[in-house]
């Protein structure tokens, strides 16, 4: 595994921990209280001494509370708030000028609009946020391959749009019987943050489908959960690998999706497995992808990726393509370097998800 994706966890497991602090303070009445009574002494601080305590403290208070508290809670914060503010403006205190008040109540309206978002959503508080944490790791913990016999080396790599939280991009992996590994890339419609909730129904319902019937008849079967979704443009590319661990026997198929790269140790060649690939997972019934098979010897490698590493805007997607054998074969074959070597030579744009698999037999 890569160590990007082992970083991602772990700062995971550590804003849950943070997030977890900031509710043990109590309830949600203690921590009313505590902003309350912080909100009442930033007032006198303001007025008293304005060289240490300036109004725009107030917003820093909102952007705690919006953290911590829901949204009933929140109403009676921002509502003292907006009373303390009141009363300074009547006392005439010089630093509360027209433009500080204006970017006060400014900052009160955005923050009650943001927390009656989550509201409506059911993201309350420091436990909504936390419960983003947690399903952005479940997703990136599909990924992760198992413990695989020696001489065998799998390596993830998976970078959404932008740097955000969640991608339309996820790696699905189950060890099947302890000698076959299946692997599934997939491609949500979208990217980014508006493919994440698609990403994690996903994940879990094709991690649940690896290894729970014959390699073939894996993406028929995914095809036929996301047509009972009956989601608007719910539409995924996939592709899928089995590898025999004892034999190195594999076989391939793919639905939409752009076709794996094949490196030949013996020969230094490079191939792309394409098959008869058919339209993409979610479109219509009754699929039938083909098959492509083989046997990866000694230092062969596979190498699966998704379309953000070869489509470009004014790029053509055969250039991409050839643009992205070259790295493989510098990189990979050259050099055996793995997922993230590729993504780095590839050199692409951050506008779309990207995702890189690398299998390789020592």
């Amino acid at each position: 595994m890569s160590g990007r994706r082992g970083t991602d966890v772990g700062a995971g497991a550590r804003a849950r921990r943070l997030l977890r602090r900031a509710t043990r303070w109590g309830s949600q009445g203690l921590l009313v209280v505590l902003l309350v009574v912080v909100a009442l002494a930033l007032g006198v601080g303001v007025e008293r001494d304005p060289r240490w305590f300036a109004p725009g403290s107030f917003v820093l208070l909102l952007v705690v509370a919006t953290s911590v508290l829901r949204w009933r809670a929140l109403l009676a914060v921002v509502g003292v708030v907006l009373v303390v503010a009141v009363v300074l403006t009547l006392a005439a205190v010089p630093t509360l000028t027209p433009g500080a008040v204006v970017v006060l109540l400014l900052a009160c309206a955005a923050v009650l609009v943001f927390a009656w978002e989550r509201e409506r959503l059911g993201l309350q508080g420091a436990p909504g946020a936390l419960m983003l944490v947690d399903l952005r790791d479940r997703l990136a913990a599909g990924g992760r391959v198992p413990p695989l016999p020696a001489g065998w080396h799998v390596d993830v790599e998976v970078r959404s749009a932008h740097g955000a939280g969640f991608s339309g991009d996820f790696v699905a992996t189950r060890l099947v019987d302890g000698d076959r590994l299946e692997i599934a890339l997939v491609d949500v419609s979208g990217k980014g943050q508006a493919a994440g909730v698609r990403s994690l129904q996903l994940s879990g319902a094709l991690g649940g489908l690896l290894g729970a019937m014959p390699p073939d008849r894996f993406l028929p079967a995914a095809n036929d959960y996301l047509l009972d979704q009956g989601w608007d443009e719910g539409f995924a590319t996939a592709v899928h690998l089995a590898v025999d661990l004892r034999t190195g026997a594999w076989s391939v198929a793919s639905a939409g999706h752009p076709p794996p790269v094949h490196l030949d140790a013996a020969t230094g060649r490079l191939e792309l497995l394409g098959t008869a690939a058919g339209p993409a997972l979610g479109v219509v019934a009754g699929i039938a992808p083909g098959v492509r098979t083989g046997v990866l010897g000694r230092g062969d490698a596979v190498v699966l990726y998704t379309d953000g590493l070869v489509e470009a805007p004014g790029r053509d997607v055969d250039q991409g393509i050839d643009r992205l054998l070259g790295v493989v074969e510098e990189v990979v074959a050259a050099g055996g370097g793995g997922a993230a070597a590729v993504l780095a030579g590839v050199r692409t744009g951050e506008d779309d998800d990207r995702a890189v698999v690398v299998v390789r037999r020592g």
